[in-house]
């Protein structure tokens, strides 16, 4: 009995140093050693940089990049402005003003390149986490590395770039027309999509990422989230960062940094200083030193590749990584292995084929009722809390412990359906089912998702207990116990990343994990005679979870909820209207639409730039307010042969913050000029905006210059129609409306247009 509760504190030792590892749990001080990282000092300036939002436009942006500009040149460097437009696969058009410095190396070889970005996300977000802590992160970084006043071998170029959050345009701007970029070897870039947990490491490359990870290891951060299952399934999501425009516009190599846990703070009013783990800027800076230690005097021109290496983090070894090249070898000799055994044991009785069988009933059975509880459970649970679907980021205030329910739930399932074939002297049959299960999975990702191939590390050491299984009927539990050291290290931690990294509906992840774990972990739990007991109290435990996941259900100052509202005239109908983007309306948004307002569908064909596409959902008829149209002066309309030349000079008449055209996905565009600045045709398409999934043509988001002129060639005989929405995020403190402060237990919701007044405008070219 006494080695049993060992063993099962060892199982729960396992799993807390596999998430404990993932991240420091010291914050280094103001009075660190000046050539190390103070995650204190970082905070002075992460304090001053998210005093307010300051995205593309606002009074704020420029206060932060003097900030930043003062901060470098303390530092003792040359900083630069890099000035001008850019228009982005974004549809963005915008003037982006990145922050340049660069420090001399020895020698005349590639550069280091360390990046983030300081404009916020449009329109309150106030930036401290993405992506003000990686400014300060390399704000930091650099002071401790200058005050050693060490010649690096390798130039290293800062680049603080502009306008990420509207389309990556800052570091297109650079990539593309600074003359530096061509110097750059590597992009090490912090960057952030929440406001706390450990930062983890992407690499990115079109190429192998062999000596990427080589120089990685050697670099030896002390806390590193690496694996190359999470960047697999990085890059077939929609999500891009500053450094995806090197790698797909110059082939420049590089690393991200990013954390993703409080995902509900991501692009909010709530990505505050106050907000912002601490813990998690350490973890940045616990990068940043031995990475910029190293590469700055690495030979850059060298790291690129044809080979990939299957690499994965785990407690104590760090970073571990093996070839590509060694995944089916491994699958076949694990195979080989697998079959040996099993031969084995049946010709030494230990094994019996009746009781294998048996083996799978549960297995299978977890998988199913886990997969179905985790698909369905999270859609069940948004009907029954439908303000969930308030929350665009598909992460509740309470989904940490929705994770924690969901979990045990799972793992009470498995103990129960295996308490059913309970006989402890024949664990050895029970454990062959969840191996041949594991090898199956192994051998579909080791064709189809190959950075996932590191599942296989967990099965050879799940063939060695099988082999003392078979050896031995009543084995050391101790010694079968650490056995599972390495599957709890390694994927205990995916549990968790999963629906934190992409959205509650991927609790059905976390289910299906908890099922693979606990089969693998058969050859220790098969011994228990209790596990029947141990489903009730984990069944317990979850209902605990949910009930404090549905005390935590509702929104209030430390919980608010996102709401948005929009005024739209239509200077065409001369008609005006609020609008929303909810499906739950508040007492906040109701004083304007009402307890019946009507269904937005109207509004459904143009659908403002943003992350999700999100159409609106209720509109209400409002009183016309006296606002300027935009005017728009036809310069130039010219028919040349069968082409017409058309010039458009246009001026909001207001103040406004950005401007979005629309038109006919049948249109041609044969050449557009926007500022001055010449739109490039996609490869192999004779329109402009060809690759256009929608009626959108651009949004161009005004800086300094408050006009755009707009110039373009069309077929002579296509009448062209424009659809011109000019916007503003002054609702809330425009003289002409009386719209209320929300309330502290309320907060305007992010990617979608919000506090705005837009004006409608069709632009006929007949």
């Amino acid at each position: 009995m006494l080695k049993k509760a060992v063993a099962l504190l060892l199982i729960i030792i396992a799993i807390y140093l596999s998430f404990y590892a993932l991240i420091p749990h010291t914050i280094s001080s103001i009075d660190s050693e000046d050539n190390s990282f103070s995650t204190e000092r970082a905070l002075i300036h992460l304090k001053e940089i998210s005093k307010q939002p300051h995205y593309v436009g606002s009074e704020n942006h420029e206060t932060v990049k003097n900030y930043i500009v003062k901060q470098l040149e303390v530092l003792g460097l040359e900083t630069q402005i890099q000035e001008g437009y850019a228009f982005t696969d974004w549809e963005t058009f915008v003037k982006s003003k990145n922050v340049l410095a660069r420090i001399k190396g020895s020698d005349n070889s590639k550069a280091l390149l360390l990046l983030s970005h300081y404009d916020s996300n449009s329109h309150s977000s106030y930036g401290a986490s993405d992506a003000g802590s990686g400014v300060v992160t390399i704000l930091e970084g650099l002071r401790a590395f200058l005050s050693e006043n060490k010649t690096p071998k390798n130039d290293i170029i800062i680049l603080i770039s502009d306008a990420e959050e509207l389309g990556l345009n800052g570091a297109s701007l650079f990539v593309n027309n600074h003359e530096w970029a061509k110097d750059v070897g590597l992009v090490l870039n912090f960057e952030a999509r929440g406001s706390g947990g450990p930062s983890h490491m992407f690499v990115e490359t079109n190429e192998g990422n062999k000596n990427l990870i080589k120089g990685f290891k050697e670099a030896n951060p002390s806390h590193p989230v690496a694996n190359s299952l999470a960047y697999s399934i990085y890059k077939m999501l929609p999500n891009d960062t500053d450094l995806t425009r090197f790698r797909k516009d110059a082939n420049i190599d590089g690393f991200n940094f990013a954390f993703i846990d409080d995902h509900f703070d991501y692009h909010t009013a709530l990505d505050t200083y106050e907000r912002l783990d601490k813990n998690t800027l350490e973890h940045q800076g616990s990068y940043i030193m031995p990475l910029l230690n190293y590469f700055s005097n690495a030979n850059l021109n060298t790291l690129k590749s044809d080979t990939d290496d299957v690499y994965f983090n785990v407690p104590l070894f760090k970073t571990v990584s093996y070839p590509f090249s060694w995944i089916v070898p491994m699958l076949i000799f694990a195979i080989l292995i697998f079959c040996a055994l099993v031969f084995y044991g049946i010709n030494k009785r230990t094994l019996e084929s009746n009781e294998m069988a048996k083996g799978f009933l549960p297995g299978i059975a977890a998988v199913i009722i886990n997969g179905l509880v985790g698909y369905f459970g999270w859609k069940l649970l948004c009907i029954i809390y439908p303000q969930y679907g308030e929350m665009l980021h598909g992460f509740s205030y309470n989904g940490h412990a929705y994770i924690w329910a969901f979990s045990l739930f799972s793992l009470a399932v498995c103990m129960w359906l295996y308490s059913k074939v309970y006989k402890p002297e024949n664990t050895a049959s029970l454990a062959v089912p969840p191996l041949l299960l594991w090898l199956l999975i192994c051998g579909v990702v080791a064709f189809q998702l190959k950075g996932a191939s590191f599942f296989m590390i967990p099965v050879y050491f799940g063939l060695i207990s099988l082999f003392v299984l078979v050896r031995q009927k009543r084995p050391n539990i101790i010694l079968m116990t650490l056995l599972l050291f390495p599957l709890l290290m390694i994927m205990s931690p995916f549990v968790k990343m999963f629906p934190v990294g992409l959205g509650l509906k991927m609790l059905i992840a976390s289910t299906l994990l908890v099922s693979l774990i606990f089969s693998l972990s058969i050859s220790v739990f098969g011994f228990s005679r209790y596990k029947n007991r141990w489903a009730f109290i984990l069944f317990a435990v979850s209902f605990v979870f949910l009930l404090l996941a549905h005390f935590n259900s509702n929104f209030n100052e430390e919980r608010p909820k996102p709401n948005s509202l929009v005024y739209l005239y239509d200077a065409d109908k001369d008609a005006s209207i609020w609008a929303t983007y909810d499906h739950v309306l508040d007492d906040w948004t109701k004083s304007f639409l009402t307890d019946n307002p009507d269904k937005a569908e109207d509004l459904h064909y143009d659908t403002f730039s943003s992350k999700y596409g999100t159409p609106f959902s209720y509109s209400k008829k409002a009183n016309i307010k006296p606002l300027n149209v935009a005017y728009i002066d036809k310069q130039k309309d010219t028919v040349i042969g069968d082409l017409r030349h058309v010039k458009l000079f246009i001026t909001p008449q207001r103040s406004v913050n950005r401007m979005e055209f629309f038109a006919d996905l049948n249109y041609t565009f044969l050449s557009v000029n926007l500022n001055g600045m010449k739109v490039e045709k996609p490869m192999n398409d004779i329109s402009v905006f060809a690759n256009r999934k929608n009626n959108r043509l651009f949004n161009y988001h005004v800086s300094d210059e408050k006009y755009l002129e707009m110039e373009f060639i069309i077929p002579a005989e296509q009448k062209t129609e424009f659809t011109m929405y000019s916007l503003s995020y002054d609702m809330l403190n425009n003289s002409l409306f009386d719209v209320p402060e929300r309330p502290k237990t309320m907060i305007p919701k992010p990617f979608v247009l919000n506090d705005a007044v837009i004006v409608k405008k069709t632009i006929k070219i007949d």
